[in-house]
């Protein structure tokens, strides 16, 4: 269900005007997302497809259930009766994160409109035939959307639409991603009298999207993984078996040289204090619950002239990142965003 669930949430349609708050949208019996929701309503009553249940409000817009399955069905085709394999509390997950994703997705369209942002059609062109490409040619492409069961329209706004967005963002992101000389000169100075890298070992428990509950018995999980390494068990073998974190999990957790501004900030603040050949304590994120294990750090041993280009692309990018979840949060908070959920 992960590629499910990541296909709904980077591709979740949004339509281009905001309907008022007292029109919400509904299915339409004899459609594939009609017959769709039929089928989830035997896993999660609220999604029957003649239900009005409301996911999101905003001031100017809200997102119903419906809305989120018809998106899921044009996106996904027939490949999105997969969503009929999982449990009620899985499907509740999923659904609350499309109709998250849709509503900021219609956000971000109604500023880029307002900001007059457009996509020049050779842009456009070039993203389809990248599609094309990856896809083994046009015909090939067009193919696999008819056999799915997805309209070819459907997609090419779709992918308009996103190419808008990532348009819109990446002028957030330069006009308040600039990086002063100053802020340069003082990462500098930190990374050649700290600590310019960091290696560790570390064992995710995952907490994200889960209920008190089962945070609760996240944390007991991880608190007795410690106890196991503090007794003297192999770090790495404990990564191995216990870490939930896809991307390291196989290596025995590890993740080497990475820079002050990569991670998250707890994380961070473990990685660059703890004492090198120490764990840490449980360090909770907004992933969930880590542990680390500190292989090491290095420090900057380059001039500040031959360090600022790496210095200077790094910070960017870090403050890119945050200014544009800056930016969303306020657009959210502006649109007096509310998600109800399932």
């Amino acid at each position: 269900m992960k590629n499910v669930l990541t296909v709904i949430l980077v591709s979740t349609l949004a339509l281009s005007g905001c309907a008022p708050k007292a029109e919400k949208f509904t299915l339409k019996e004899g459609t594939p997302a009609y017959t769709l929701a039929k089928d989830l309503a035997a896993i999660v009553p609220a999604l029957g497809p003649d239900k009005s249940t409301v996911l999101v409000e905003t001031k100017s817009f809200v997102v119903t259930a419906a809305e989120v399955i018809q998106a899921a069905r044009e996106n996904l085709g027939t490949r999105s009766d997969q969503l009929k394999t999982v449990d009620a509390g899985q499907m509740k997950k999923i659904i609350d994160q499309a109709a998250t994703s849709l509503a900021e997705r219609k956000l971000l369209l109604a500023a880029a409109a307002a900001a007059k942002t457009v996509v020049p059609a050779e842009e456009l062109d070039k993203a389809l035939q990248s599609e094309y490409a990856q896809a083994g040619g046009e015909q090939a492409f067009l193919e696999a959307l008819k056999g799915a069961g997805v309209s070819v329209d459907h997609v090419k706004k779709s992918v308009e639409e996103t190419l808008l967005i990532n348009k819109f963002l990446s002028g957030i992101a330069e006009t308040k991603g600039k990086i002063s000389d100053e802020e340069l000169r003082r990462a500098y100075d930190q990374e050649s009298t700290g600590d310019k890298t960091a290696t560790v070992r570390h064992i995710l428990i995952l907490t994200q999207g889960k209920t008190d509950p089962e945070k609760a018995a996240a944390k007991t999980k991880i608190e007795g993984i410690l106890a196991e390494a503090k007794a003297g068990a192999d770090f790495a073998e404990l990564a191995k078996k216990y870490s939930e974190d896809p991307g390291a999990k196989e290596n025995g957790g590890l993740y080497e040289n990475f820079s002050r501004g990569q991670m998250v900030k707890p994380f961070e603040d473990a990685a660059f204090s703890v004492p090198v050949g120490q764990l840490s304590g449980v360090v909770e994120t907004t992933f969930g619950y880590h542990i680390l294990q500190i292989v090491g750090r290095q420090k900057e041993t380059r001039t500040f002239e031959e360090a600022r280009a790496e210095i200077e692309s790094r910070l960017k990018q870090t403050k890119q990142g945050t200014a544009v979840e800056d930016y969303i949060k306020g657009l959210k908070d502006k649109a007096k965003f509310k998600l109800i959920g399932l």
